[in-house]
């Protein structure tokens, strides 16, 4: 089963994306886009952007629409893989380029600098905080980069990088999202 969510704003604003229906794919709701998307108004155009456990590309293609100059969504299932090429190409998303890999594969290889990075795994596997030390361990975040993480509600933050200043937190229904700025 095929579903639709549409992007929010920005070149594409209308504009639907496709995803198939897989186990653990949860596209982050158009609500919550919104409001991730007012904290990050001032950060986004001309910004690089990372995309871990990219899913249905919400964020990524999101983040394009509004005028990010590179986003990269890093995605291991080949299915998922296969509709997030398609989007791209739909949406002539010349900007967003899609990695087959494992996310902790993917950081330890070589690496580039992101000013803002989307981390939404799936929920209940216990990625979130080892993504989180990863990024800042291996060197991927610019000085000052906006962290957005999405997790299940009530999900222990220890283990966050010390010098990652919390930002902003919500919650909506099953969910908790924080952005966080490393120092």
């Amino acid at each position: 089963m095929k579903n639709k969510l549409r992007i929010i704003a920005g070149n594409w604003r209308s504009r639907q994306i496709i995803f198939d229906d897989i186990e653990g794919l949860r596209p982050t709701p158009a609500r919550v886009r919104e409001t991730l998307f007012n904290w990050l108004q001032d950060d986004i155009i001309g910004s690089r952007c990372l995309d871990l456990y990219a899913g249905s590309g919400a964020l990524s293609f999101e983040a394009a629409s509004r005028g990010a100059k590179q986003v990269v969504q890093i995605e291991q299932n080949p299915k998922v893989c296969q509709q997030l090429k398609t989007n791209a190409v739909n949406l002539n998303a010349t900007q967003v380029k899609l990695i087959q890999s494992d996310v902790f594969r993917c950081l330890v290889s070589d690496v580039q600098i992101f000013d803002i990075v989307f981390i939404d795994p799936p929920f209940h596997k216990k990625l979130a905080i080892q993504s989180c030390q990863w990024l800042e361990d291996k060197g991927w975040l610019s000085t000052k980069a906006k962290i957005y993480l999405e997790v299940e509600n009530k999900l222990s933050l220890n283990g966050i990088p010390e010098n990652w200043q919390l930002l902003k937190a919500k919650s909506a229904g099953e969910v908790d999202y924080y952005l966080f700025e490393s120092a």
